[in-house]
């Protein structure tokens, strides 16, 4: 008769969204530095015992994504919080390391998820600066200083590397999802969990990828009651930033990472 006296459970959300890393100069991604005093505020709630973020990104810097979920265990941990993650969209390469840090981890049944693994891309430029008769000069110190340099042809030995290096990553991410998933991965070697396949949040499900399918307001509501209040914590984008990016200058400067930005979504369809 007295439940209306009930102190509300409080469970800070937090969302990120977008690629991994710098996305230009005006645009918002999502990086470490960018993130850092929204995730130590919404831990800094000493009555909230759960934490809940949101993930919508199809990956991008595995640098940024290694210090952004290590910084979510760090402080996990020191003030004795469980986190509790959902993809939305996509949760796919770096957007899937950083879900990792979740101690459980919720997706819809037609979210993208997974790809676990590296990828490089780049240009070949030679031949085009043959034709337009212009003369690439490059001086460097140290002889593999301009190692895949878009202008130059191919160098056998250039490639070994790169790939090596990305093997080194690549196990970097494996050893870091068998870690957070543990016994939960449904025999990941035979099912083609670790070669950067992709799967539905329903498929994901099954590999032991995430733990169940739902959406944060209702899963956070099946856990603790109709008594909770969410509240939200998401990046701005500063007012300044929306001018200038509105901007045709800015537009042109930046078209680059917006074209690199949107090959990222649209490899998983979006």
């Amino acid at each position: 008769m007295f439940s209306f006296f009930k102190k509300k459970i409080i469970v800070p959300h937090i969302r990120l969204a977008g690629v991994i890393g710098s996305a230009g100069r005006f645009r918002q991604g999502i990086d470490f530095s960018g993130q850092q005093e929204i995730i130590k505020k919404a831990f800094s709630f000493k009555k909230a015992k759960s934490i809940a973020i949101s993930i919508n990104s199809p990956g991008g810097s595995p640098v940024q994504s290694h210090l952004i979920h290590d910084y979510i265990r760090q402080l996990a941990k020191k003030n004795n919080k469980k986190v509790i993650v959902f993809a939305e969209d996509v949760a796919a390469s770096g957007g899937y390391l950083i879900a990792c840090a979740g101690d459980e981890i919720y997706a819809n049944s037609s979210s993208i998820v997974g790809s676990i693994g590296v990828i490089s891309a780049s240009f070949g430029f030679q031949d085009a600066i043959k034709r337009i008769g212009v003369q690439r000069r490059v001086y460097t110190a140290g002889k593999n200083k301009s190692t895949l340099d878009p202008f130059k042809e191919e160098k056998p030995e250039d490639i070994e590397r790169i790939k090596k290096l990305q093997l080194e990553l690549h196990s970097d991410f494996i050893n870091l999802v068998k870690k957070s998933r543990g016994s939960k991965l449904k025999d990941p070697d035979k099912n083609n969990t670790f070669t950067g396949e992709f799967w539905s949040g329903s498929t994901s499900l099954k590999l032991g990828l995430i733990d169940g399918i739902g959406n944060a307001e209702q899963i956070l509501r099946e856990k603790f009651g109709e008594n909770i209040e969410i509240k939200k914590f998401e990046k701005q984008k500063g007012f300044l930033a929306k001018r200038l990016s509105s901007s045709l200058d800015n537009q042109v400067d930046n078209v680059v990472s917006v074209i690199e930005e949107r090959a990222l979504w649209q490899k998983f369809g979006l």
